[in-house]
């Protein structure tokens, strides 16, 4: 193959494939690969601003059966010392302290707990709405819609409406982890399996719900893996009817491992270099989803600086608060002072932002 070649194939936004962008993984100098994927950011989101958010990532239960072999955080049913639900109380406590540091937005994670049904969250949803009508809720992902619609015996486009018209703002694209069966059967057998995921968020993009995707890398995965990880996600993205929001953005991040089940069957070292690439390639191979967020809470602030030289326009949020990953080694910290001085200190102007990436006031 001919990287010039591809570099023009991607410039001229024609879709590659996936042997191309194997090949520029394994083949293309990090240096092109960054000054590409800059001039792709450049063109597709203009100058030099970079945004950022305020918001808190709030558990609404830590019982989980996916069986994740990368997750710290979860418990079982019978663990009575440790499960929990978290209250109205808790919830209007924590919404109270966001407000306060000038955030809008509680990005809920659910977990796959046995018992809790579409009522459950229909209930959660509609008492947070009524104490804070304009606060929004980016909450769940694939495997928990998923795993209502089956303990609820709903289809999945009732499933979100009845969200939705509870109080669903937005998807995160959490659980997307690798989109291959077998991956996911490796590291976590209990979640949706990829065309599900890729599913729920087709019929998401149909009805206008804005979403999200990710990838977690660098565990039992190959390149070619996380190659077409990015492909399914472009060619889902094309087929979100126009105008309607689609994937708002991608974020991917490393797998982190401290302690978790799976580091004990890998061995798993951060590389700065190989992160940049990924953002790089990202940017390359997602010709039509706009943001490209830097995971600075699982690299670090040094390498989510480059990352920004290198295709990623975003920085994420201060994540007031983060229990899952931190819970797996990742303990990186920022407020709102750091991370727009950690923007400026790499050269970009710093725009707080909503999860739909409208500006907001500082």
């Amino acid at each position: 193959m001919d990287k010039d070649k591809i570099y023009i194939k991607a410039i001229g936004k024609i879709d590659l494939t996936v042997d191309e962008a194997v090949f520029l993984w394994e083949k293309a100098p990090l240096s092109e690969l960054m000054l590409l994927a800059d001039c792709l950011r450049r063109e597709a989101v203009g100058g030099d601003t970079v945004t950022w958010q305020i918001d808190r990532n709030v558990n609404i239960t830590n019982v989980c059966i996916s069986g994740c072999k990368f997750c710290n955080f979860h418990c079982r049913l019978a663990d009575k010392d440790k499960s929990y639900i978290t209250t109205v109380e808790e919830y209007r406590n924590k919404i109270n302290e966001t407000i306060a540091l000038n955030g809008d937005q509680l990005l809920l994670q659910g977990g796959l707990h046995p018992q809790l049904g579409i009522e459950f969250y229909e209930e959660l949803f509609q008492t947070l709405k009524n104490y804070y009508p304009e606060f929004k809720l980016h909450a769940l992902g694939p495997p928990e819609i998923v795993h209502i619609s089956r303990l609820s015996r709903l289809d999945i486009k009732t499933v979100l409406q009845r969200l939705t018209d509870a109080g669903l703002d937005s998807l995160p694209g959490a659980g997307a982890e690798i989109l291959d069966n077998e991956v996911r059967r490796k590291i976590s057998p209990g979640k949706c399996g990829a065309d599900q995921w890729l599913e729920v968020m087709r019929i998401a993009h149909g009805m206008n719900i804005a979403t999200s995707a990710t990838m977690m890398y660098g565990h039992v995965e190959s390149v070619k893996h996380r190659m077409e990880h990015l492909i399914k996600i472009r060619d889902l993205q094309a087929e979100c009817p126009e105008g309607n929001y689609g994937f708002i953005a991608f974020i991917p991040w490393i797998f982190r491992s401290t302690g978790t089940p799976l580091e004990r069957e890998i061995k798993t070292d951060f590389n700065p270099s190989e992160y940049i690439r990924m953002i790089a390639i990202s940017r390359i191979v997602l010709n039509n989803i706009r943001n490209i967020q830097a995971s600075w809470l699982t690299v670090g602030k040094e390498t989510a600086q480059i990352a920004l030289h290198a295709g990623a326009n975003d920085m994420g949020s201060i994540m007031i608060e983060e229990n899952v990953v931190s819970s797996a080694g990742a303990a990186n910290r920022f407020n709102a002072e750091g991370i727009q001085q950690a923007i400026r200190e790499a050269g970009f102007v710093p725009r707080l932002r909503d999860q739909k990436y409208r500006y907001r006031t500082v």
